[in-house]
């Protein structure tokens, strides 16, 4: 997949959470977990601080199998 090179400060944050949020659905991919939805936000109207990974909503038993891998990652 071609990437572009940022061209303004804003492009480079949103680029910068396009790759987290793809790192992180890859690691929670391969520890068995998909959360429902995974988007990168802007919320701020002049969109220049910084963007977010929004996670989204997930249920009560991916809630339970994410603490689990944090806490198994956590005590190595």
């Amino acid at each position: 997949m071609p990437t572009s090179r940022p061209t303004t400060p804003n492009q480079h944050k949103i680029k910068e959470a396009l790759d987290a949020r793809d790192a992180l659905a890859a690691a929670l991919t391969r520890a068995g977990i998909q959360l429902p939805a995974m988007d990168v936000r802007t919320p701020w109207a002049d969109e220049s601080r910084y963007a977010l990974v929004h996670l989204g909503l997930c249920s009560a038993p991916v809630a339970h199998a994410l603490a689990e891998v944090i806490t198994r990652g956590a005590s190595r």
